[in-house]
């Protein structure tokens, strides 16, 4: 079955709706963290949903395909894997770490750029927007929970 998403010559995601007339959509998540696979939004240029989608894996595969291609640039969230360092114990502070996407270094501006999920599981903000996830604090090494602590 067919189902009415597709890329343009540009690379834009295109949704053809009731009337027959594709247009530009952006996917959004509802539950990025959460659920991802769950809760899209398909949104047109004017801000208005025009799709929900409950569950990625009941669309076909070229949807799923296309769908993950436009929503893997949103959500670049590296996960933190181990902290080398910190600068101070005080905000702001450097942060050396290794993630898995490679090590890094960035910067947190205050406590309260740590934010707490559910699960137990947390999200780092560094001073550039970036946002890295930590799924499970208990299964970083000792030394990284202990540089962890001091912040939480």
């Amino acid at each position: 079955m067919a189902w009415p998403l597709e890329r343009d010559a540009h690379g834009r995601l295109l949704w053809t709706g009731a009337d027959g007339t594709p247009e530009p959509v952006t996917p959004v998540r509802a539950f990025p963290l959460t659920d991802p696979d769950r809760g899209i939004s398909l949104v047109g240029p004017d801000g208005r949903e025009r799709a929900w989608i409950d569950d990625l894996a009941e669309l076909p595969l070229q949807a799923r395909t296309l769908l993950a291609e436009a929503l893997a640039p949103r959500d670049f969230a590296p996960v933190l894997l181990q902290l080398h360092k910190v600068s101070s114990f005080g905000v702001p502070s450097t942060w050396d770490v290794r993630t898995d996407r490679g090590d890094t270094r960035f910067v947190l501006k205050a406590e309260e750029d740590i934010r707490r999920l559910e699960g137990g599981a947390l999200l780092i903000a560094s001073a550039h927007g970036v946002q890295f996830r930590v799924p499970d604090p208990k299964a970083l090494d000792r030394a990284s929970r202990k540089l962890l602590e001091r912040f939480l």
